[in-house]
C-alpha cells in the first residue's frame, strides 16, 4: 500500500489559551463539537456539576456531563439522584448478654448502625466463659472478637474508646458502624420498685441514660429475653428481638417441597411439550410461565376428577424449560418398601426421595403420626439389607428432655442413648411384625440381623468423624441449632445419605423458635440443590385418636 503524500505547508502552533479552557477528552465515536457561545456554556456548566458530585461521579465524568454536546446528561444525573433513597440517621443498638451468647457474630450483623455494650454485659460474659457447652463456646468467641477489635486501636487511651471502634477493621466489610463500650459510670433514674443490683435493670438504666444523652438519635435495646423487652417497653424504652438468626420471619413461608399444578396445565403447556420414555419412566419437557416458579427436585402433582393423576419431580431446569420425571407409585403393595406402602400423596413423595440414590440429603417435616420415622427406617433397611447400597444405618438425635431430667444413665454410649430411642424401637417392632410367615424363630433372627445393622450414636462425639457409605438418620432435628446442623451434615463422606426428621411445632430447646431452628435453616438453604429434597407431610396416619389430638390440642 503506497504511503500518502507529505503535506506541502507546515502547520501553525496553537496558543495556550486555545486548549486551556476545556481539558475534557473527546470520545472516539463522537466528532468534535463546535464551541457554543460563552453565555450558553455558562448555563450548562453551572447546573450539572453539583449533581454529578452528589451522584458520586469523578471529575472526568463531571466534565463529560458538562459538555454542551450532550445536554441530556444533566437531567439523567438529576433523575438518578432523586431515585436514591436517603439513608437517614443511624441507630444505636444496646445488646443484652443473651444476644451475644446466642450468636457470637451478632455485633457484625447491624450493617451501618452502631452497637453499644454496657459494662454489666461484659461482666456477665466473663461469668459464662468456662465450660464445654454451646453457650460457653459462643462467649469465648465473642471475647476473642472483642479483643481483636480493641487491639486495632493505635493507643490505649480512653479517648479512642469513646470515639468507637470501627467494626469493619477485622475484615467484616458488611459492618459499617462502630462499637462503643461503656467507659464512664451511667446514672439513670428508674422506678424504685426495680432492684438496682439486678443485671437486667442496670442494662435498662444504660438504655435510659443513652436516650437522655442523645435525644436526636434512636436508642434500641436488643434482647432475646421476653420479660426484659416487656419491662423496657413498660418504661417507654424501645426494645426489639434479635431477628438475624431467623431464616424465615413466618414458618408458614417455609418451603414445602410440593407444588400443585394448575388445572389447565395440559392446555397451556401441551402445544410446546415434549415427552419420551426411558427405563419405564416418562419424561416431560415443558416451557411456559410455570417454569420460573419451579425448583430442582421439587415434587409436583395434578389431580383432576375423571383424569389420570400426574405425580412428577423436577429433574432439570434449563433457561425457560424444565424436565418433569414421573414418580414410582409406592402406594401400591407390590412396590412396598420393607412392607411399608404409602398411604397418601406426601408419603409417596417422601418414599421416592428416600429411595433415590441421587438424593444425598432429605428433610421430612410434619406433625406427629405422619410416618416420618417409619418410612425413613423402612427405606434405610431396604437399601442396606436388600440393595446393599449402604453398609449400615446410624441413628442420632438431640437429648433434650420434655420434662425434668432423670439424671445420669449407666452403661455404654448405646445404652445411654437407648432411653432416647423409644421411637426407633417402636418402628422396628412394626417392621418386624409384617413378616408373619417366618414364625417366632424367624422374627427373632430378623430382629437380630436388623439390630446388627443399626448403630445408635450421640451428638456429643460427632466432631471430626467421617461417615462412608452410611445411611444417617437425624431424628428430632427441630431441636438442633444451625451450628449443630452444620456439624452433623458436614460429617457425610462419599456414598452417605443423610435424612433429617422433625416437627417444628415441638421444639424443646430454649431460645430456639420455628424460624431459627437448624431444621428450618437446612430446608431453606438446601432447596433447589440437585442432590437434596424436602417434603412436608400433611396428614397423620398413626391413628384416628392421634390425628384428632394433633388438630384440637
Amino acid at each position: 500500500m503506497p504511503l500518502p503524500k507529505a503535506p506541502k505547508q507546515r502547520a501553525s502552533r496553537l496558543d495556550v489559551s486555545s486548549y486551556a479552557n476545556d481539558l475534557s477528552p473527546t470520545p472516539l465515536n463522537e466528532p468534535p463539537a463546535t464551541p457554543p457561545p460563552v453565555a450558553a456554556t455558562a448555563e450548562v456548566v453551572q447546573l450539572p456539576t453539583p449533581v454529578a458530585r452528589a451522584a458520586g461521579g469523578t471529575p472526568a465524568t463531571q466534565a463529560k456531563a458538562a459538555k454542551p454536546s450532550k445536554p441530556a446528561a444533566a437531567p439523567k444525573a438529576a433523575s438518578n439522584t432523586r431515585s436514591r433513597k436517603p439513608t437517614g440517621p443511624t441507630k444505636l443498638f444496646v445488646l443484652d448478654t443473651n444476644v451475644l451468647m446466642h450468636d457470637p457474630m451478632c455485633i457484625f450483623r447491624f450493617e451501618e448502625h452502631d452497637v453499644f455494650l454496657p459494662m454489666i454485659t461484659l461482666e456477665e460474659l466473663d461469668g459464662h466463659k468456662k465450660g464445654m457447652t454451646e453457650v460457653a463456646r459462643n462467649v469465648r468467641q465473642v471475647s476473642r472478637d472483642l479483643d481483636t477489635l480493641a487491639a486495632s486501636l493505635e493507643g490505649a487511651g480512653v479517648e479512642e474508646m469513646v470515639k468507637g471502634l470501627p467494626l469493619s477493621s477485622t475484615g467484616h466489610r458488611e459492618a459499617l458502624g462502630r462499637l462503643f463500650f461503656q467507659t464512664t459510670p451511667i446514672n439513670a433514674t428508674l422506678p424504685q420498685a426495680l432492684p438496682q443490683g439486678k443485671a437486667d435493670n442496670q442494662i435498662l438504666a444504660v438504655v435510659q441514660s443513652l436516650k437522655d444523652q442523645q435525644p436526636g438519635r434512636e436508642v434500641v435495646l436488643v434482647s432475646k429475653d421476653i420479660n426484659m423487652r416487656i419491662k423496657a417497653r413498660a418504661l417507654g424504652l424501645p426494645a426489639e428481638d434479635y431477628r438475624n438468626d431467623k431464616a424465615l420471619e413466618d414458618s408458614d413461608l417455609l418451603y414445602t417441597g410440593v407444588q400443585a399444578l394448575p388445572a389447565d396445565f395440559w392446555e397451556r403447556h401441551g402445544k410446546t411439550m415434549e415427552s419420551w420414555q426411558q427405563g419405564g419412566t416418562t419424561f416431560y419437557r415443558i416451557s411456559g410461565p410455570l417454569v420460573p416458579s419451579l425448583l430442582i427436585n421439587q415434587l409436583v402433582y395434578l389431580e383432576a376428577p375423571g383424569a389420570t393423576p400426574l405425580y412428577a419431580k423436577v429433574t432439570e431446569i434449563t433457561g425457560k424449560s424444565a424436565v418433569l420425571k414421573t414418580l414410582k407409585d409406592y402406594g401400591h403393595q407390590k412396590h412396598a418398601v420393607w412392607g411399608v406402602a404409602a398411604r397418601n400423596r406426601e408419603q409417596n413423595f417422601a418414599l421416592n426421595l428416600l429411595m433415590d440414590p441421587e438424593c444425598d440429603f432429605v428433610t421430612l417435616t410434619g406433625t406427629a403420626g405422619t410416618g416420618k420415622t417409619l418410612m425413613t427406617l423402612a427405606a434405610g433397611l431396604s437399601q442396606v439389607l436388600d440393595e446393599r447400597r449402604y453398609t449400615e444405618i446410624i441413628v442420632t438425635r438431640v437429648t433434650v428432655p420434655v420434662g425434668e431430667d432423670i439424671g445420669f444413665l449407666p452403661g455404654t454410649e448405646e445404652e445411654k442413648m437407648s432411653p432416647w430411642m423409644g421411637a426407633l424401637d417402636d418402628n422396628l417392632e412394626v417392621l418386624a411384625r409384617g413378616d408373619s410367615g417366618a414364625g417366632e424363630w424367624g422374627r427373632a433372627a430378623t430382629n437380630d440381623l436388623v439390630r446388627s445393622k443399626i448403630k445408635i450414636k450421640s451428638l456429643n462425639f460427632m466432631r471430626g468423624r467421617t461417615f462412608l457409605n452410611k445411611y444417617l438418620i437425624i431424628d428430632e432435628a427441630q431441636n438442633l441449632t444451625p451450628k449443630q446442623m452444620k456439624t452433623l451434615v458436614t460429617r457425610a463422606g462419599p456414598g452417605t445419605k443423610i435424612v433429617c426428621l422433625g416437627n417444628l411445632a415441638q421444639i424443646d430447646t430454649p431460645y430456639l423458635t420455628e424460624g431459627s431452628s437448624g431444621l428450618t435453616f437446612a430446608v431453606d438453604r438446601f432447596k433447589g440443590w440437585a442432590h437434596s429434597g424436602h417434603v412436608t407431610l400433611a396428614r397423620g396416619e398413626r391413628s384416628r385418636l392421634a390425628d384428632f389430638a394433633s388438630e384440637v390440642l
